[in-house]
């Protein structure tokens, strides 16, 4: 797992918490299982830049939001 990777797991989780939105739900609206979602927001997967796109459109934000607050990140 790098910094990176958990960095934007947990801007994901903010996001969808932001919403109100279950990991289940994020993942159907996504196309990913549940599963899935809940290792990417804990840093152990490796989303492809496709995948960080279909999350980022689910969750209504640029890409460019979510790797921007990644990378902010104290």
């Amino acid at each position: 797992m790098t910094k990176l990777q958990a960095k934007f797991g947990r801007a994901v989780r903010a996001e969808r918490e932001k919403k109100g939105w279950s990991q289940e739900f994020l993942g159907s609206e996504a196309g990913l299982d549940r599963t899935y979602v809940s290792g990417l927001e804990r840093g152990v997967r490796n989303p492809s830049l496709a995948t960080q796109e279909r999350i980022a459109s689910a969750l209504g934000v640029s890409l460019s939001t979510l790797i921007s607050k990644a990378e902010s990140e104290k």
